[in-house]
């Protein structure tokens, strides 16, 4: 268990927020729920801050539909990414609050305590055609709790979009840069703000793009310093580390 949240756990005993049989059942649950063909982590949440993500590409409906049904039954929030209408569906019909967002492909269950970030993640795209994968960071920190400013279509091929919103930037906690064919624009970030810039490749360009290689060794090459660079495609691995990032100074408060 997380060390935070053990603090919390013995906090909300504390203030009466939970008795001491429910913490009792909250330490003593078991670390894994066996459903044969997956084996659904119950801890993630008391080792990372928020449960287990779904992985809906390769599953069907009925095996997303069952793993969220494991995921929800302990009262936990719920992310499910590359999601299809037709596994939002399935969850849909166990789960009355859930929610499709279709640009993303992200079905999202927000049951977590509404708190103010001390920061916030500015994701940007440098194209219209990269969003879906921005959306999908956007939607991933916001559930875990960062507040997030949406700047898109802002590449280099009209530096004068960018520079328009240099002040909220630099107020920028940490940034997501997702871009597409030359895969320029985390560099010119970088090379703008002090924060951590967390750099996605996606695979949108023509030919020599190489389905997203060619972003993706540009951004590994960045001579600006403080840039960090996620998979192909991978929205959800910038949102999540974005939203962590923000979080470092929230105990502070």
């Amino acid at each position: 268990m997380h060390d935070n949240n053990i603090k919390r756990l013995l906090n909300d005993i504390k203030s009466g927020q939970i008795d001491v049989d429910e913490a009792y059942a909250k330490l003593r649950d078991l670390p894994f729920t066996e459903l044969g063909f997956a084996k659904v982590d119950n801890h993630r949440a008391l080792r990372k801050g928020f449960p287990e993500v779904i992985y809906c590409e390769g599953k069907t409906a009925e095996q997303v539909r069952v793993i969220a049904a494991s995921i929800l039954e302990r009262g936990s929030a719920l992310l499910a990414t590359r999601a299809e209408r037709g596994a939002f569906d399935a969850v849909s019909s166990i789960c009355s609050d859930a929610v499709y967002h279709e640009t993303a492909r992200v079905i999202a269950v927000d049951r977590r305590p509404q708190e103010a970030s001390v920061g916030f993640v500015a994701v940007l795209s440098a194209g219209t055609a990269d969003v879906p994968v921005a959306e999908e960071a956007v939607i991933t920190a916001e559930m875990l709790g960062a507040r997030v400013e949406r700047v898109f279509d802002v590449g280099v091929a009209g530096l004068h979009r960018l520079l328009a919103f240099h002040e909220m930037l630099v107020s920028a906690k940490v940034i997501v840069v997702v871009a597409g064919m030359d895969g320029a624009l985390p560099s010119v970030v970088g090379g703008l703000v002090s924060c951590p810039v967390i750099a996605v490749p996606t695979s949108i360009g023509y030919g020599a793009h190489f389905g997203g290689l060619a972003p993706l060794l540009t951004m590994l090459n960045s001579c600006a310093t403080g840039v960090a660079v996620v998979n192909i495609d991978n929205g959800f691995g910038a949102g999540y580390m974005a939203a962590l990032i923000n979080q470092i100074g929230e105990d502070e408060r």
